[in-house]
């Protein structure tokens, strides 16, 4: 593949220094991946150095530490240029506009909303409760994206504040983690595949989408022209999720290369780096 750059948007980092960055998980249990295989700022950076990814959006661990982002602040503000980080708000509190625009001063440039995952199942039923819209309304006004840890249960929210927030690039995490065991045409994906119409809806592809999700008789050959054709290039970025998933981020990168060689060249140039320039500004040169 002749990609020419790799931009991550989904790396996580955990302190080494606990006593500075004192764990505060959402949902008040630790994620298990966070304690098998943290990686500090530093061990984010060599891998990345090692896989050739150019750049990173690093998500708040928030299975660590919840609304606190002061670990991956300072990790960002260590790398000037290098990293921006998306963080975690509670959007239903009366002070959440104040907080957004605190972390902003820190280094944040996108938003996320947790609604389930590792450690708790998902409930996705207050994502469009009307006490987030003003926070919503903020990103739109500071140009924030907001990606959401949702399943297929909150698509249908999704939708809603898509049309209510139309401004706001909504970025979903690991494809929404869709049902594809029925192969081509995939309608067992049909309530993520019906998104396609709002325009400001973008999706993560992560190691979840190019190993996890492809089971059954779902194909790389089949599944990703199909995404591609459906959304558009320019609506999917690459994330590798490390260290959540499993293997290194090198080998997670080679995986995702290998699946995207169904579609052209242009297509993966902006998976593996423009959309992610469009989502977050700042990762621009």
């Amino acid at each position: 593949m002749t990609t020419s750059r790799y931009i991550d948007i989904h790396p996580h980092v955990v302190a080494s220094d606990p006593e500075n960055y004192p764990l505060a998980p959402l949902f008040g249990k630790q994620s298990g991946w966070s304690k098998d295989r943290p990686a500090t700022i530093d061990q984010l950076v060599a891998v990345m150095d090692e896989a050739g990814v150019d750049k990173a959006a690093i998500v708040q661990a928030s299975t660590c530490y919840g609304y606190d982002m002061s670990y991956v602040c300072d990790g960002a503000a260590a790398y000037p240029g290098r990293f921006t980080v998306v963080g975690s708000v509670d959007v239903l509190s009366p002070d959440a506009a104040e907080k957004i625009r605190y972390w902003m001063s820190r280094g944040l440039t996108g938003l996320r909303l947790f609604t389930g995952g590792s450690t708790a199942a998902f409930d996705p039923s207050w994502l469009d409760d009307k006490r987030s819209f003003p926070a919503w309304e903020l990103a739109g006004e500071l140009g924030l994206s907001i990606c959401l840890q949702t399943d297929a249960g909150g698509l249908a929210q999704v939708a809603g504040l898509a049309k209510r927030f139309p401004q706001v690039k909504i970025l979903i995490d690991h494809f929404g983690r869709p049902d594809l065991s029925d192969g081509a045409p995939y309608k067992k994906a049909s309530a993520h595949f019906g998104l396609v119409p709002f325009e400001n809806v973008y999706f993560k592809l992560t190691p979840r989408t190019f190993i996890d999700d492809l089971k059954g008789e779902a194909t790389a050959e089949t599944f990703f022209p199909k995404l591609v054709g459906e959304f558009g290039a320019h609506r999917l970025a690459w994330g590798s999720n490390f260290p959540a998933s499993e293997g290194t981020m090198l080998a997670n990168l080679e995986r995702a290369k290998e699946c995207l060689q169904y579609v052209s060249e242009e297509d993966r140039e902006w998976i593996f780096a423009r959309t992610a320039q469009t989502l977050y500004p700042v990762l621009k040169d």
